[in-house]
């Protein structure tokens, strides 16, 4: 099976009171799994991460019927550190990306990281919110 796996993470205020959201669509495009969580205060690109790094955890768990993972996020300095395009210069962001790029090497399943505009990550968006205003 193939998936889409869409990753958002937002803070209020940089560093703020953050959360990310995941939602994960098969080939005909059914939400298969979503979740938000709430994270205390984090920065924008912190949650981002931690978006990402569940994303990974969810696929790792199930790559047994899961062939192959587009990654889809509005955040181009994560999906371009990913790509190995930019340098993680930021200190808070190198344990996460080394975290990130560590569950990559340990999934079977084939992996590639798109950007994407904010408006075609709605679902992740809304999810990421929703974790932030409930703090949960």
């Amino acid at each position: 099976m193939k998936v889409k796996i869409f990753t958002d993470g937002g803070a209020r205020g940089n560093p703020g009171q953050a959360g990310f959201g995941v939602v994960v669509v098969d080939e005909k495009k059914q939400i298969i799994f979503e979740v938000g969580k709430y994270l205390g205060v984090k920065t924008n690109n912190e949650a981002e991460y931690e978006g990402l790094i569940f994303g990974l955890s969810w696929l790792k768990e199930n790559e047994l019927i899961i062939d192959e993972a587009e990654f889809n996020a509005d955040s181009e300095l994560m999906v371009k550190q990913m790509q190995g395009i930019y340098k993680v210069k930021a200190v808070n962001l190198k344990e996460l990306n080394k975290q990130a790029r560590e569950l990559v090497l340990a999934i079977k399943s084939k992996i590639s990281f798109k950007a994407i505009k904010r408006e075609l990550n709605s679902e992740a968006d809304r999810l990421a919110n929703e974790a932030m205003d409930k703090k949960r």
